[in-house]
């Protein structure tokens, strides 16, 4: 029979297997799988478009002629992913940081959040694209249309959680505070906020992939030759592979951008993973 031994005092307690498995790091499905379910996407592709030709060449070009295309414009290509990526983190920060304080007002006053709750679901309710033109007059050509379009479309998820994490602090932290005589800065700074940090996150992942759509439809009314402008260039002169390989760019790039987001979340908040279920 096995010996059971105490652990000498200090000693940090052995995490559950759960979470010891979460610490040990990337594991080989975590890179794994997203390659095989990116084949898998490919492979559907091709078999679509050239497999069974389910689809006119001229309305979704096979992989491979949009891997060509690719590769012939990456003179132009490159640079407006650079543009475009540009104004995707431009506009994000700026809407992450309106749409916490705004959040943060909704959730210090019940007034406020009765008063302009209504006005934001509004905004938020219209199909944003149909401020495109409009944008142009207001604002005229240049960064502002595409750094308004990405805030239009990830202000109100941001808002909208961090309202939801700063009202929906656990009973049992909001007692500890109060029993410890905490003024009001004091429990938010140490209990409400850090309590809502992962449901700010969660806002914060839904508004990343919807600035990168802002900004390629910002773009769209722009003269900044981005990623959006050069889908509207080619696809006018009917080069269509060109004009997948530019949407393509879009998708890695919101992936790439979603990943770090997502890795920014893991080591800012390492007791999420530490204290939450494996799935």
């Amino acid at each position: 029979m096995t010996q059971l031994t105490e652990a000498p005092p200090g000693a940090p307690a052995e995490p559950p297997p759960a979470v010891a498995r979460r610490r040990r790091g990337v594991s080989p499905a975590a890179v794994g799988l997203p390659v095989l379910g990116l084949v898998i996407a490919v492979a559907a592709w091709w078999l679509v478009t050239s497999g069974l030709h389910l689809v006119h060449p001229v309305a979704l070009p096979p992989p491979q002629a949009v891997a060509r295309s690719l590769a012939d414009t990456t003179d132009v290509l490159l640079p407006a992913l650079g543009i475009t990526t540009w104004m995707t983190l431009s506009g994000f920060l700026l809407s992450a940081v309106v749409g916490v304080l705004i959040g943060m007002a909704l959730a210090a006053s019940g007034r406020v959040e009765r008063m302009f709750a209504p006005l934001l679901v509004a905004v938020n309710a219209v199909p944003k694209i149909a401020f495109g033109p409009l944008l142009v007059v207001a604002v005229g050509f240049g960064q502002k249309p595409i750094l308004t379009m990405v805030f239009l479309l990830c202000f109100f998820p941001i808002v909208l959680s961090t309202a939801t994490g700063l009202t929906t602090t656990p009973a049992d932290l909001a007692e500890l505070g109060r029993s410890l005589n905490a003024s009001w800065w004091q429990s938010f700074r140490k209990v409400r906020l850090p309590a809502a940090l992962p449901q700010i996150f969660v806002g914060l992942k839904v508004a990343m992939p919807l600035a990168a759509i802002g900004a390629v439809i910002g773009e769209f009314y722009s003269d900044r030759p981005g990623l959006g402008y050069q889908i509207l260039q080619y696809n006018g002169v009917g080069d269509t592979a060109t004009a997948w390989a530019a949407i393509v760019l879009v998708a890695l790039m919101s992936i790439v951008l979603y990943a770090a987001l997502s890795a920014i979340e893991r080591f800012a908040l390492p007791w999420v993973r530490a204290t939450t279920s494996a799935r």
